[in-house]
C-alpha cells in the first residue's frame, strides 16, 4: 500500500507540481466551453436551414453532418492545426481543439435537432396553419422551441461526450489537465500527476453527467 502511495499519491511530487495542473483546469474548462457554444450553435443553424428545404445547400450540410460525424476527434484536431496553416491559415492550439470538437459536436447537434423538428406531430402544423400562421412564424414560434425542449437530453449526452476530446489537445501542444500532467510525470519521474488530473476531470465531468441523468428523467422530454 505504501508502494502505491508513493507512486500514485506523492504528495511532494503533487505539493511542486499540483498548482501547474490546476492551471491547465481552467484552459479545459475554456475550451469546453467554447466548443458547446461553437457546436450547438452551428448545429441548429444547420438543422434550421434543412427544415427550410434550400436545394441549394442541402448536400453541402448533409456532407458536413456525414464527414464530422465520420472523422475521429483527433484526426480532425491534427488536421485542423497542422493541415490549415499550408492554406495560409494558422490556429492556436485553443482555437484548434476547440474549433475541431465543435465542428465534430455541431454535426452531431444537427441530426439531434433534425430528429427533435421530425418527432413532432403534424398537427402541430396544422393547428398553426388553421389559425393563419405563416411557415416561418409557425417554425420559429411552435415548431422549434418544442424541438429545443425535446432534443436536450440528447444534446446534453453527446456534448459531454465530445468536450471530453479537450484532453486529445494534447496533440497540438494544449496545456491542459493532461498535457500539463503528462509534462509534470515525465519531469518527476512519478505517475501522480496523472492522478490528480483524474481527480480534476472527475470534478469537472461528473456534475455534468449527474446534471444529464436527471433531465432524462425530469420533465424536459414530454411525455
Amino acid at each position: 500500500m505504501s508502494g502505491f502511495a508513493e507512486h500514485y499519491l506523492n504528495l511532494e511530487v503533487l505539493a511542486q507540481y499540483g498548482p501547474g495542473i490546476l492551471g491547465g483546469l481552467w484552459v479545459t474548462i475554456g475550451v469546453a466551453a467554447t466548443t458547446v457554444v461553437l457546436g450547438i450553435g452551428f448545429g441548429l443553424l444547420l438543422a434550421v436551414l434543412m427544415a427550410a428545404r434550400i436545394r441549394l445547400l442541402r448536400w453541402p450540410i448533409l456532407a458536413w453532418i456525414e464527414t464530422f460525424r465520420t472523422l475521429p476527434q483527433l484526426a480532425v484536431i491534427i488536421f485542423v492545426y497542422f493541415g490549415l496553416p499550408y492554406a495560409g491559415l494558422t490556429i492556436s492550439p485553443f482555437w484548434a481543439t476547440a474549433g475541431a470538437l465543435g465542428a465534430v459536436l455541431s454535426a452531431f447537434a444537427a441530426e439531434i435537432f433534425r430528429s427533435a423538428i421530425q418527432a413532432l406531430p403534424s398537427g402541430q402544423w396544422d393547428a398553426a396553419a388553421a389559425l393563419g400562421l405563416r411557415f416561418r412564424t409557425t417554425f420559429f414560434l411552435v415548431i422549434l422551441p418544442q424541438a429545443v425542449r425535446l432534443a436536450i437530453p440528447l444534446l446534453t449526452n453527446r456534448a459531454i461526450a465530445i468536450i471530453k476530446g479537450t484532453a486529445l489537445g494534447t496533440a497540438v501542444s494544449l496545456p491542459e489537465i493532461l498535457g500539463r500532467a503528462q509534462s509534470a510525470m515525465a519531469i518527476a519521474a512519478n505517475p501522480s500527476p496523472l492522478t490528480l488530473a483524474a481527480a480534476l476531470y472527475l470534478v469537472l465531468f461528473l456534475p455534468l453527467v449527474i446534471a444529464s441523468r436527471w433531465l432524462e428523467a425530469s420533465r424536459v422530454v414530454p411525455r
